[in-house]
């Protein structure tokens, strides 16, 4: 394998496959009989059909996507076909051929593929963002889903790469796998770029970082416990999802909002409870609720939507009131809106992270030698009806 010569493990620009530079250097490289063989096939399709879909070729032609652009390259510097938006087509009589700049055009008809562990919670905005920015560069977008327990996210990635062929990877790999790390080392020393999605990652010895996408999670809690504190409560507590990645940054934001605003964070509520199919959740819910009473807690903070749904309706079986009696900000805000009453939550800006991350990919397959790029974007706070001021005594 190639050694990578920049410190985040990306190809050096003159090896890069599909780049701008590869198609070059591909120009200059004397041509086998294969590659001689699959280039007059390929104009004999576009003879036969008209312009033609990188895509399409690939699959004709049974070539990957990388190896059609650099023979449709080879034949554009010939003058014997002109690129088109996704395709190419051939030149007609009289008309010029393309010229030199369209070697520096590489995204349109490239293939980008995206790894998320759910297609039906929190990830599918995600994917959707991701979807619009890929169309919008007229990149071909693939999604694939894994899981929460998977015990291995790499061959996934390596279909994507090897037999789909794919020129840049948008990714939530699992980070607490036993496999995660030899994951993260592949996805360094792979031959696309790659982008973290709410993940971060280094690989070597000093540490280099993977490009990333992530929500300030941190800065979203601070935000509630602010909202919370402006109303008057004085012990905000927090209740965590005991299986969210999430869940140490939400954690964190929480810890140092609330020695911000001078407040205790011993002397109020802090639990962790299991999703919906543990038998121990609705036991875990009624001791916070105690816990609460006990400490005179009046709010809390509660990742996710799913366990602040749930702790509001254990709060209805036990004749409290929401936000009379216990204040209530949810954390992820997929379906708070919907749930009566309506729940104040934070919004992590699930469209922008996806959209973020296929810009980065874009831009890396446009410059390989950029510095590596770490965004980090801000969730937003929406105020509804399951927060009040906490009632007099």
């Amino acid at each position: 394998m190639t050694e990578p010569r920049d410190p985040a493990g990306w190809f050096a620009p003159d090896l890069a496959a599909g780049s701008p530079q590869a198609d070059r250097s591909a120009l200059s490289q004397p041509r086998g009989p294969l590659q001689v063989a699959r280039r007059q096939q390929l104009l004999e399709a576009l003879q036969r059909d008209g312009a033609m879909r990188i895509s399409d070729l690939s699959q004709a032609l049974g070539a990957a996507p990388v190896t059609i652009r650099r023979d449709i390259a080879q034949l554009a510097a010939e003058g014997l076909v002109r690129r088109v938006h996704g395709g190419v087509a051939l030149i007609a009589p009289g008309e010029p051929a393309d010229d030199a700049s369209a070697l520096d055009t590489p995204l349109s008809g490239r293939a980008l593929g995206m790894l998320v562990p759910s297609l039906d919670y929190y990830w599918p905005d995600v994917a959707r963002g991701a979807e619009e920015a890929a169309l919008e560069l007229d990149m071909r977008f693939v999604l694939r889903g894994s899981s929460y327990d998977a015990d291995d996210d790499k061959p996934q990635l390596e279909r994507l790469v090897d037999r789909l062929g794919v020129d840049g990877l948008v990714i939530a790999p699992r980070m607490d796998a036993p496999t995660a790390g030899r994951t993260v080392d592949w996805l360094a020393h792979t031959c696309v770029p790659v982008v973290l999605l709410e993940r971060t990652a280094t690989v070597g010895a000093h540490h280099a970082v993977l490009e990333s996408v992530v929500t300030d999670h941190a800065l979203g809690a601070a935000m509630a416990v602010r909202h919370l504190v402006s109303l008057g409560h004085r012990k905000v507590g927090v209740v965590l999802d005991a299986n969210s990645p999430t869940r140490p940054h939400v954690r964190r934001g929480w810890l140092e909002a609330v020695a911000e605003c001078g407040l205790d964070p011993a002397a109020t509520v802090e639990a962790v409870v299991p999703d919906a199919r543990s038998p121990e959740r609705d036991g875990l819910l009624d001791d916070v609720l105690d816990r609460c009473r006990a400490t005179a807690t009046t709010a809390l903070l509660v990742h996710a939507d799913a366990e602040a749904i749930a702790l509001v309706q254990h709060c209805e079986e036990r004749h409290l009131s929401v936000p009379g009696d216990l204040s209530i900000v949810a954390y992820d805000d997929e379906v708070a809106a919907l749930f009566s009453p309506p729940l104040t939550a934070v919004r992590p800006p699930r469209r922008s992270i996806g959209r973020a991350a296929v810009r980065l990919v874009a831009d890396r397959l446009a410059d390989p030698d950029r510095p590596t790029h770490r965004v980090v974007i801000s969730p937003s706070l929406r105020i509804r009806e399951s927060t009040a001021p906490p009632r007099l005594p």
